[in-house]
């Protein structure tokens, strides 16, 4: 980055966070017309530092962090918990922090490029995270401190980092390829022979399809199309019914998982909010596309989840029933998923 684009960007971001301290910095950006990622590395020997830890080495030391709010978001739903992170098990591609109920995600490493500890000064006072991007300038992860004091593993991450630069790329439009009208020979039977629903992205991989056009050629026989406005008509039927859910939000790079029950959604700005004790949900549902009730059958009787994507085919939100592993089901969240069918409107 060349002195005088650092320049411009700081400037600029300095006079957009003055006018309005609270704004996010991925709207800064989009405001500024860069990438999340560009906007934070142009602030680097300033109050943004390089972490420079390889990327399981850096998630082995999100448990000693202490209480933290963590955030994903996919282009247009932000999932933000409060708590502290298990231990990291999992392999060298594939992390995974466990926790059902609490801070519970999947890390996917090979996304991850660059990690930076960043101090905000806001009007509450200064604002410690740690945020993780991908080589486009893509925010993967956010982790941010929530002790009024930086506990002494902030700290040591701060006095280890340095002001290497990342180099981001352009991200490119995708190729456009058509959307198949006619299933290819075996996937319906491949997908009748899952036995766990981890199998499910090895089958996608065999046919080469997107999980949309996945769930498009099944319709009939695995899943279900719905009308857009039956996600938030699902949130408030659980809400309604105490029906405890398992919210899936994904990044490039990261899927976290919110499990237990939710409030009643609230619509501000345009978007529907979830606002738990432990949790927030934001979610733009304008933008959702197209919706299905899919079922992925299993040695326990089947998993059904309700997934919804933008017109990109991007996934925007997951939302299962809570379950535990070796368990069926609850009947009472398959008898809401179906009851989406039968009204067809939202609530």
């Amino acid at each position: 980055m060349s002195d005088d684009t650092r320049t411009a960007i700081l400037d600029a971001f300095r006079a957009l966070r003055k006018n309005d301290p609270h704004t996010p910095a991925i709207v800064l950006a989009e405001r500024l017309d860069i990438s999340e990622g560009a906007l934070q590395a142009a602030r680097i020997g300033e109050d943004v530092m390089t972490i420079d830890l390889a990327p399981r080495e850096l998630a082995a030391r999100f448990k000693s962090l202490g209480p933290v709010k963590a955030l994903t978001r996919s282009r247009h739903a932000v999932l933000e918990q409060r708590g502290e992170y298990p231990p990291l098990s999992g392999g060298a591609h594939a992390g995974l922090l466990l926790a059902p109920g609490g801070l519970d995600l999947r890390l996917l490493f090979g996304q991850w490029y660059w990690a930076c500890l960043i101090r905000d000064a806001l009007p509450s006072g200064e604002r410690l995270s740690l945020q993780i991007f991908d080589r486009h300038g893509r925010a993967l992860h956010k982790v941010f401190c929530e002790q009024p004091t930086s506990p002494e593993a902030w700290e040591q991450l701060w006095q280890a980092a340095s002001t290497d630069e990342p180099c981001f790329v352009g991200q490119a439009s995708p190729a456009g390829a058509p959307t198949p009208t006619t299933p290819p020979p075996g996937l319906g039977d491949d997908w009748a022979a899952m036995t766990d629903v981890h199998q499910f992205f090895g089958l996608l991989r065999r046919y080469q399809l997107s999980r949309r056009d996945a769930n498009m050629l099944m319709q009939g026989r695995f899943t279900r199309p719905l009308p857009s406005g039956s996600v938030e008509q699902l949130l408030r039927g659980a809400a309604t019914q105490g029906q405890p859910l398992m919210l899936f939000v994904a990044s490039p790079g990261c899927v976290q998982i919110r499990t237990g029950c939710v409030p009643q959604p609230e619509r501000r700005r345009g978007w529907l909010n979830l606002f738990a004790d432990d949790a927030t949900l934001h979610l733009e549902d304008a933008a959702i596309d197209r919706v299905w009730a899919v079922l992925k059958p299993n040695a326990d009787g089947g998993v059904t989840s309700l997934e919804a994507f933008d017109t990109s085919g991007d996934l925007v939100l997951q939302i299962y029933g809570e379950r535990r592993e070796g368990a069926p089901e609850a009947p009472a969240w398959r008898a809401l998923l179906a009851s989406l069918e039968l009204t067809g409107t939202a609530a």
